[in-house]
């Protein structure tokens, strides 16, 4: 008895820790809203939204020139050119991080012993107890919004929300520029071409 309730906390233990390594390797969780009023093959050109969301601070930052960089291959990659003097859409950057808590709890089982003068042995008594684990780290959101210049409405936005760990400068913009292309990997449209039915 003893032997098999053991096994079955070894195997919720197990379970509970796969579970949360199999959490921290995926990627990003993105998310994506358009405009179905907004007509997509008008837009050709493109410029950034001045200022900058994620230069808050008015200045260039490592972080932003990276993002910057990766937010212009991708538009690029889909047809737009860039344009200061009169683009057709304006692309706003912001980025944001935030502690968060995770709290989990999961059954164990351990056992009160007592001896039975009856039957002259000790018998194992299992009893089943909650354990609690706290986890504490930072979530980072990516938003990249795609505005109308004429109307100044947003027409698109994709979001990444994600943990954010404390990576090396070199990963730091490997993570960036990834996080960018999956965001756009949701950006169904290129510069002056209709939408596909579906």
């Amino acid at each position: 008895m003893k032997t098999s309730t053991s096994r079955v906390a070894a195997w919720l233990v197990a379970l509970c820790s796969l579970v949360l390594l199999a959490g921290c390797a995926t990627g990003p969780r993105i998310t994506t809203e358009a405009d179905p009023r907004a007509d997509f093959s008008a837009y050709r050109t493109w410029s950034f939204y001045t200022p900058l969301a994620i230069e808050k601070e008015g200045y260039e930052t490592q972080t932003s020139e990276i993002a910057k960089a990766a937010v212009r291959a991708e538009m690029e990659r889909r047809g737009y050119r860039y344009s200061e003097s009169n683009p057709d859409l304006w692309v706003n950057i912001n980025a944001y991080m935030e502690r968060r808590t995770d709290v989990s709890s999961y059954p164990t089982v351990d056992y009160a012993y007592y001896y039975s003068y009856r039957a002259r042995g000790y018998f194992a008594v299992p009893y089943w107890n909650e354990r609690t684990s706290v986890y504490r780290y930072t979530e980072g959101t990516m938003n990249v919004d795609l505005v109308d210049a004429r109307a100044k409405r947003l027409v698109w936005e994709g979001i990444a929300v994600g943990r954010v760990s404390n990576n090396k400068p070199d990963q730091r913009a490997q993570r960036i520029n990834s996080t960018i292309a999956e965001i756009f990997a949701n950006y169904p449209h290129q510069a002056g071409a209709r939408a596909q039915a579906m």
